[in-house]
C-alpha cells in the first residue's frame, strides 16, 4: 500500500484509502463536481472529482473505503488527488488498522498498568466502583479503542488509554512528593475523568461528536455515569461521592476551558494541572513529530498552547 505522506506530485496511483468526507459542489462556471477527503493513519489527502457522471465513477459515501485511481497534483502548495476511477470496496479488500491512526504504544501493556493503578486504590468504595467499570470485559474493549479527542491531542485509537495512564501516572508522582493529597481520590479522579469521551465521541472511523456529546460533553456525561454507578453501591459515603465528582467536574481548571466548576480542593487542582501537562506535551509532540531534528522553523500559532513554537536546537 501507498500511505498518502509519501504520496508525490506527478504520480498516478490505484490504492484503497478510507473516504472521511464528500460533498458535491459547482465550479465558477456552474459545473458540479465532487469534494472529497481520503484518509489512511499517516494522513489525509485532498481530492477532486471534476467529472461525477463519467464511466468509472460509482456511487459511494462518506465512511466507505474505496479503490481509487487518479493523478497527484498541487494546488495552492498542497497536494491534491485528481480522481478518475472509482469504486466502493467491500470487507476482505482492506485492513482497518492503514486507515486509523492508532497509538505507537502496546495497549495491553497499558491497560495492564492501568489495571495496576485500580488494584493500588486501598478506599474500599472508590475501589469497588473502579472495579465495576474496567474489570468490565466490553468497558475495557472501548477504552482501549476509543479516541481521547476528535482532534487537538490524543485523537487516535487508543488515545483515551493513553492519556489516561499518562494522567494518572502524574497524579501518582504528585501523591508521592505531596503526600498531603489523598492518593486515593487524585488516582480514581484520574482514571475516571475523561470516561465521558467515550459518549461524547463516536467510535472510528467517525471519530465525531455524538448527540450527547454536542449537548452536554465528556465532564457532565461523566460525572452523569460515575453518579449511576456510585448508586449501585450500598453506603458509598455521600461525601466521598461529591468530593469525587467535584474533580471530574473541575478537571479542566479553568470555566472557561469548559470545567463547570473550579477546582476546589487540592486534588481537583492536581488533577487539572496533570490533565493540563499531557494534553500539552502530546500537543507539542504530534506538531513537532514530522520535523527534522535540524528544522528550527517557526510552526505558527497554536491555540492551545497560545504561542508560536519551533524545535530546540540541541
Amino acid at each position: 500500500m501507498k500511505y498518502i505522506e509519501s504520496l508525490r506530485e506527478g504520480e498516478r496511483i490505484n490504492e484503497v484509502y478510507l473516504c472521511k468526507f464528500k460533498q458535491a459542489a459547482l465550479t465558477k462556471a456552474g459545473k458540479p463536481y465532487d469534494n472529497v477527503i481520503l484518509q489512511d493513519k499517516t494522513g489525509t489527502l485532498d481530492a477532486k472529482i471534476w467529472d461525477p457522471g463519467s464511466v468509472g465513477i460509482d456511487e459511494f459515501d462518506a465512511m466507505d473505503y474505496v479503490a481509487v485511481t487518479g493523478d497527484i497534483t498541487s494546488f495552492q502548495g498542497n497536494l491534491q488527488l485528481s480522481i478518475k476511477r472509482v469504486r466502493k470496496v467491500g470487507e476482505g479488500e482492506y485492513d482497518p488498522k492503514d486507515y486509523l491512526p492508532a497509538t505507537d504504544k502496546n495497549v495491553d501493556e497499558m491497560y495492564e498498568e492501568l489495571m495496576g493503578f485500580v488494584n493500588s486504590v486501598k478506599n474500599p468504595y472508590l475501589s469497588r466502583l473502579l472495579h465495576s467499570f474496567f474489570d468490565d470485559a466490553n468497558f475495557a474493549k472501548a477504552f482501549k479503542f476509543h479516541s481521547a479527542a476528535k482532534s487537538v491531542h490524543h485523537g487516535f485509537v487508543g488515545g483515551l488509554l493513553e492519556h489516561t495512564v499518562n494522567v494518572t501516572r502524574n497524579c501518582d508522582y504528585f501523591a508521592q512528593n505531596y503526600p498531603f493529597l489523598n492518593r486515593d481520590m487524585l488516582l480514581t479522579a484520574a482514571m475516571f475523568h475523561d470516561i465521558g469521551k467515550l459518549k461524547e465521541l463516536s467510535t472510528f472511523p467517525e471519530n465525531d461528536y455524538t448527540d450527547a456529546g454536542q449537548l452536554l460533553g465528556h465532564i457532565i456525561i461523566g460525572t452523569e455515569w460515575i453518579g449511576e454507578k456510585i448508586r449501585e453501591i450500598d453506603g458509598f459515603p455521600e461525601v466521598l461521592a461529591n468530593e469525587l465528582k467535584h474533580c471530574i467536574l473541575a478537571h479542566h481548571g479553568e470555566l472557561e476551558y469548559g470545567s463547570p466548576k473550579k477546582p476546589a480542593l487540592v486534588e481537583a487542582l492536581a488533577l487539572s494541572f496533570a490533565d493540563n501537562l499531557d494534553a500539552k506535551m502530546e500537543t507539542v509532540r504530534e506538531l513537532l513529530n514530522n520535523v527534522p531534528d535540524n528544522n528550527l522553523t517557526w510552526q505558527g500559532y497554536n491555540r492551545l498552547l497560545e504561542s508560536n513554537i519551533r524545535k530546540t536546537s540541541c
